[in-house]
């Protein structure tokens, strides 16, 4: 009888009945169960030791992560249920909400490692630079998928608001996230099929702009010279990258086993957050290492799929976007942490500690697989007339 009573009540809080969801739909969703859980554990094995002994409670970030889980996978529901027109419509002022918490940062912000990102409200740490990268995606859409037919003014406006949010990411400073803002709209506006020309002026633009911030900035200076050559000073500006290079080459081809890490015993800094990486690839080595890497091919190859079946180039461009934030920054997080990028602050999308990466990470994750169950035509603004699932069959003309 229970099961009875489950079975419909499951189905009524579905937007589409589960036989009918897209395969890539069904995938998306088992996959990103996979990545939280997954991530549960890394982060336990990383953050148990640094817990016993910090916080006196070795679940400590754990229990406080799964809370997080539960309230982020609550967003990817709504996401999952609600209208991508729905999201649209937000998009605009969302986007304006969060460049003003952008701004407020630096003003009342409370400065970790000489960055100011976080707004402190009552006991919740807010992260507006995270929090807001589905709006970024979701208004870009709104604004590329119309562009031939957009007027100059309108343009304008937009474009003036990203600049100003990237603008406002890189006074915190926050030099990872501004680029991984910027090379999303870039991305999203080629595949929009904008003028060359005006992109490769972007770029140009965009890689000057990032120059200029690592001149200016000190310490931005310091992480790039320490990315050319961390062995010149290994106990200084070196230190974080030679442990994380450490624990992957401890890991070797299968890795010293799930929660035998020995560099998170407090010689590898961050080993939570932004180089949870190095922990993993020390405990699975260079076969989980590549897993990982599949996992992520796996995922974004979906997400190209699901952008080939939208119906509007607005559902499209999202799926591109989405796509292109949770590959893209996972990317940036590895090569952050084998030594191929100067060392940023960019989380690692479902695993890394903290509640802003993850809901943001979730919520785009939903609109990814909200944009799949769309592109079948029975859900979303074009869905077609069904009765009990089924499309209504044209009456032949009696004879």
């Amino acid at each position: 009888m229970t099961t009875a009573v489950q079975g419909p009540f499951l189905q009524r809080q579905l937007p589409l009945d589960w036989s009918l969801w897209p395969a890539e739909a069904r995938l998306l969703i088992s996959l990103t169960a996979i990545w939280s859980l997954a991530g549960l554990l890394v982060l336990a094995s990383a953050s148990w030791w640094v817990a016993s002994r910090e916080m006196g409670e070795g679940a400590y970030y754990l229990k406080r992560q799964i809370i997080w889980m539960v309230a982020s996978w609550g967003l990817l529901a709504t996401a999952i249920s609600s209208d991508l027109r729905r999201w649209m419509k937000l998009a605009g002022p969302a986007l304006w909400i969060g460049t003003l918490l952008v701004a407020a940062t630096l003003v009342f912000g409370s400065t970790v490692n000489g960055a100011s990102r976080w707004l402190v409200i009552g006991p919740l740490q807010i992260q507006p630079s995270e929090l807001v990268k589905p709006f970024v995606v979701l208004q870009a859409a709104n604004l590329f998928a119309h562009w031939k037919r957009s007027a100059p003014d309108q343009k304008l406006l937009w474009l003036g608001s990203f600049a100003t949010l990237i603008l406002l990411i890189l006074k915190q400073p926050n030099l990872s996230t501004a680029a991984l803002t910027g090379l999303l709209l870039w991305l999203m506006a080629f595949s929009a099929g904008l003028r060359l020309r005006t992109l490769f002026g972007t770029a140009l633009a965009g890689a000057a702009l990032g120059v200029s911030s690592i001149m200016i900035n000190e310490y931005q200076r310091l992480r790039v010279i320490s990315f050319l050559d961390p062995w010149q000073d290994p106990q200084g500006d070196g230190y974080q990258l030679v442990q994380s290079l450490l624990a992957i080459g401890s890991g070797g081809l299968f890795g010293q086993g799930f929660g035998l890490s020995t560099q998170k015993l407090q010689y590898l800094p961050i080993q939570s957050t932004d180089f949870i990486f190095a922990v993993y690839a020390e405990e699975f080595g260079f076969i989980g290492s590549l897993m990982l890497l599949m996992f992520l091919m796996l995922i974004g190859f979906i997400g190209l799929r699901v952008a080939l079946r939208c119906r509007s180039n607005q559902a499209r461009l999202t799926a591109i976007g989405c796509t292109i934030l949770l590959i893209g920054q996972s990317l940036m997080n590895l090569a952050v942490a084998s030594g191929a990028m100067p060392t940023t602050g960019l989380p690692l999308p479902m695993i890394s500690y903290g509640g802003n990466s993850l809901m943001s990470s979730l919520l785009i994750a939903g609109l990814l697989i909200r944009c799949s169950l769309e592109s079948s035509g029975l859900v979303g603004g074009r869905r077609l007339k069904q009765n009990g699932g089924r499309r209504h069959q044209p009456r032949q003309p009696s004879r």
